[in-house]
């Protein structure tokens, strides 16, 4: 797996009305160059860090996926459909790889890639690059279970006074715990509107969270979240200019934020939860763009606008002269 085991994060595209506008407010926002294409891979410094996918559907969201690493997409996509989920498109081996899109029981979309040739990201963790993913969920009762089931998570819960409203996830054979968590899942509480769908949400670090919030602004895009200190940074969520949702992450450490860094994890909370429904609105807006799993998606994707947009993403056989692999430099 070229590093990733099994469940980590390994990719992450989003699906956009039109990729040009995309590429202009990506690559002012982070410093991304982009390769040519339907679906146009971004780099930072040379290495890939994502991509930018022309939607061929106007009944598919506009919505970033994150993808996990899967040494057996075979085996664990059986276990998607044993655990109660929904397997929406694949697996199907395309150029590098083997890709599926998958849904949880709540519906909150993810993708799964195997990867012999192209193993995903060719950098992440760093400045203007994916750091981070998490799951928006209502029922823990539900995905908690199907989440350990499918990739075999170790969990560790750092919600306030320890409670599970926020359970990170460790991949299998490591030590469960903050150090190795690779993503988590969220509860939506009251604080958030009752129309907010399960969602995956996709993170990137930044040098400088509030100048990020000023610069989506200014080229169109909305900030749903203010920047806000939490335990393990500062944060904001914001939609592009076309609608689809991503969240950024000031590491402390990097920039120096020890004060904010020292505040109670109760604190932190709360002043996420006020700041995320302030504008109710907006906040269903995004997250809707990011619910690509509801039965119309789904049917969409059987009558082929989701294998179409996933082999417009990695490139089947028929697709091959058009589209590259995600790692892959243009």
């Amino acid at each position: 797996m070229g590093g990733f085991a099994e469940g980590a994060p390994c990719w992450a595209d989003v699906m956009l009305p039109e990729v040009a506008a995309g590429k202009r407010f990506y690559g002012e926002l982070f410093g991304w160059m982009f390769g040519d294409g339907p679906y146009s891979r971004a780099y930072r410094e040379g290495r890939v860090v994502a991509a930018l996918a022309g939607k061929r559907d106007g009944r598919m969201p506009t919505v970033w996926t994150v993808y996990f690493a899967a040494p057996d997409i075979v085996a664990l996509t059986g276990r998607v459909r044993s655990a109660g989920g929904q397997v929406v498109t694949g697996p199907l081996p395309v150029r590098g790889g083997t890709m599926a899109l998958a849904a949880d029981p709540e519906g909150a979309v993810f993708g799964v890639w195997q990867g012999p040739q192209d193993t995903g990201f060719g950098v992440q963790q760093e400045p203007m690059s994916f750091c981070w993913t998490e799951l928006y969920s209502r029922d823990k009762s539900v995905v908690d279970p199907f989440y350990s089931t499918v990739f075999r998570f170790g969990v560790t819960d750092l919600g306030p006074d320890g409670g599970d409203e926020l359970r990170v996830w460790s991949p299998a054979g490591t030590r469960p715990g903050p150090d190795s968590a690779v993503g988590g899942r969220i509860l939506i509480e009251d604080s958030f509107p009752p129309e907010m769908p399960s969602h995956f949400l996709v993170y990137f670090r930044v040098p400088d969270c509030d100048l990020a919030a000023t610069t989506v602004t200014r080229l169109g895009g909305r900030v749903h979240m203010a920047p806000t200190d939490t335990p393990y940074g500062r944060i904001a969520v914001f939609s592009d200019n076309q609608g689809a949702d991503f969240a950024v992450l000031q590491d402390y450490e990097v920039e120096g934020s020890a004060e904010a860094a020292a505040e109670s994890d109760a604190e932190a909370t709360q002043e996420f939860d006020v700041l995320a429904a302030t504008d109710a609105a907006d906040a269903v807006e995004a997250a809707n763009a990011a619910n690509a799993a509801n039965a119309a998606n789904a049917a969409n994707a059987a009558r082929g606008s989701g294998a179409g947009g996933a082999a417009r993403r990695f490139g089947t056989a028929d697709a091959a002269t058009e589209v590259g692999t995600p790692g892959a430099v243009n």
